[in-house]
């Protein structure tokens, strides 16, 4: 994953790849301000659930799904249907040939990029210039009031990474939003 964002970004593409997110050391400043690990691992799983959907909701334009294994890991899987829900461009990669179903992947996975894919990480790149040549931003649509609430609550942890805040500034800034999300803290 790391290859294929730096491969877009050399592209001239802004590239969000959420194993980005400094969990280590996030983690470490949970535990160092008391709480235990479960409790942190908790905390920062739900920021990141709520910085992924924003990205992939409001934030992008596309997303690359990537499909290698005999199954795509189940986080990709739900990132692909949430863009495609949202009219996102998808580009679906996949470099191997192991399959769950005679050599074909589910086609439910695979028509989320209307069953077109791409093998190799530079195709990536290229293909998205071909699909933003044709695409248009989807008309603004009302979201349910979960996914509402989910998306803004990631917008505001997306501009505080985007603040280049330090692990130390993120704990209070997570803890903080999660209270107001109206589920307490774990302490």
């Amino acid at each position: 994953m790391a290859e294929i964002a730096r491969t877009l970004e050399e592209a001239g593409f802004q590239v969000f790849l959420p194993q980005r997110f400094l969990f280590t050391e996030v983690h470490q400043e949970f535990v160092k301000g008391g709480y235990e690990d479960a409790e942190a691992t908790s905390m920062i799983q739900r920021a990141l659930f709520w910085l992924d959907t924003y990205e992939i909701i409001a934030g992008c334009q596309g997303l690359v799904l990537n499909l290698n294994g005999r199954v795509p890991d189940e986080g990709a899987v739900a990132e692909g249907a949430m863009a495609w829900m949202a009219g996102k461009a998808l580009v679906l990669y996949k470099a191997d040939t192991r399959s769950l179903i005679q050599g074909q992947d589910n086609p439910l996975v695979c028509g989320l990029g209307e069953f077109v894919r791409v093998s190799t990480i530079p195709e990536i790149a290229y293909a998205f210039r071909q699909v933003f040549r044709s695409w248009r931003p989807p008309k603004t649509v009302a979201l349910p009031t979960a996914v509402r609430r989910t998306v803004e609550t990631g917008r505001r942890l997306s501009r505080l990474l985007g603040a280049n805040a330090s692990p130390a500034e993120m704990m209070p800034a997570i803890t903080s939003l999660i209270r107001e999300q109206g589920r307490p803290a774990a302490r």
